[in-house]
């Protein structure tokens, strides 16, 4: 079964919690494990990216709203992912990028998105360079997704996806051969890539001690 359930110490997580966790200092950019090798094959400049990690709270405790991208789409079709995408020209900066691919795939109004903070960046092997914000999504939010990018929506629950029982490591074969990445299954989703490695890094954040209080 992949759904466990969270630790005590998860129940600990309030909004104050999240926000102090995200004012620390920066953990360091993380990349896909073999972006190094891609750099030294074909060196590219990264192009900016932004998602957003949408927080909302239901009677259980927070949730992460999360899409799964369509199948008809070039590039990652299928795979479990934020709302977000490249950062326009037209864009003021990542996180207008952010908020308004989030309008444009699932129907969430900026109006709606108390912005918490930003995670650190993640590169990835694809040539991107993504800044994620978390943010709190207002309960009134109903989705209206641009089916030609989203499949689904769904929502898993924050402390499940915070509890590093519940992170694990897979492989799998890339142009560069085989390669680890971070995953985190949930109730037949298969949460991966970058998706799980952001999720990581705010878990990562929450467990410093100086975050715990709140």
């Amino acid at each position: 079964m992949d759904e466990a359930a969270p630790s005590a110490i998860m129940s600990r997580h309030t909004r104050d919690h999240i926000r102090a966790a995200l004012a620390r200092p920066s953990l360091g950019a993380s990349t896909d494990e073999d972006l190094v090798a891609l750099r030294a094959a074909a060196p590219r400049p990264m192009r900016p990216a932004a998602v957003l990690c949408p927080l909302i709270a239901r009677p259980g405790g927070l949730h992460v709203i999360l899409t799964r991208r369509a199948e008809g789409l070039a590039h990652h079709p299928g795979q479990v992912a934020f709302p977000g995408g490249k950062v326009d020209p037209t864009d003021a900066g990542p996180l207008a990028a952010a908020l308004r691919e989030a309008e444009e795939e699932i129907g969430l109004p900026p109006a709606l998105v108390e912005v918490a903070g930003t995670l650190d960046r993640h590169q990835t092997i694809t040539g991107y360079e993504i800044t994620p914000f978390v943010g709190f999504v207002d309960a009134r939010f109903t989705p209206r997704l641009d089916t030609f990018e989203v499949a689904e929506l769904f929502e898993v629950p924050f402390d499940f996806l915070m509890d590093p029982a519940n992170h694990r490591t897979g492989e799998r074969d890339g142009p560069f051969g085989r390669r680890a990445f971070h995953e985190m299954p949930w109730n037949g989703y298969h949460i991966w890539g970058a998706t799980a490695r952001i999720l990581r890094g705010l878990a990562l954040r929450l467990a410093e001690p100086a975050a715990a209080c709140g």
